[in-house]
């Protein structure tokens, strides 16, 4: 929220939307969400900001495997492409579902992800 506020400076109701949030006491800016939202405000289409959400979400796991030598630039690329098929299907079986079935749960990592600060040696320092 606090980048989109950044970027689009001219959209009023961005902020106005994040005073609220931050003046509740309860934030929740999930990247999703706030994407969808922030294009929406942009008078985007929900199609298109979805499947630009998409393309986002798997350069930047690919972006991480190239960052942890899995795979290199070249490799990354020839990879995104071949992906974007299954991409375009995940999107088109996936658009539009509603706010009840938009959720994922995985006890297991989410533990294991509460425990990164404590581990001797990191991949990335967050």
């Amino acid at each position: 929220m606090r980048v989109g506020l950044a970027v689009f400076s001219e959209l009023p109701s961005l902020k106005t939307m994040r005073n609220a949030s931050l003046g509740s006491g309860t934030v929740s800016f999930h990247h999703a969400p706030i994407f969808g939202l922030i294009c929406g405000t942009l008078g985007l289409y929900s199609t298109d900001f979805q499947r630009v959400y998409m393309y986002i979400t798997t350069r930047d796991v690919i972006s991480a495997a190239t960052r942890l030598n899995l795979i290199g630039p070249l490799g990354g690329a020839v990879l995104q492409h071949q992906l974007a098929p299954n991409a375009e299907g995940i999107l088109e079986k996936w658009k539009n579902r509603d706010v009840d079935d938009a959720c994922q749960v995985a006890p297991l990592l989410d533990t294991v992800q509460g425990c990164h600060g404590y581990l001797f040696s990191r991949l990335f320092s967050s």
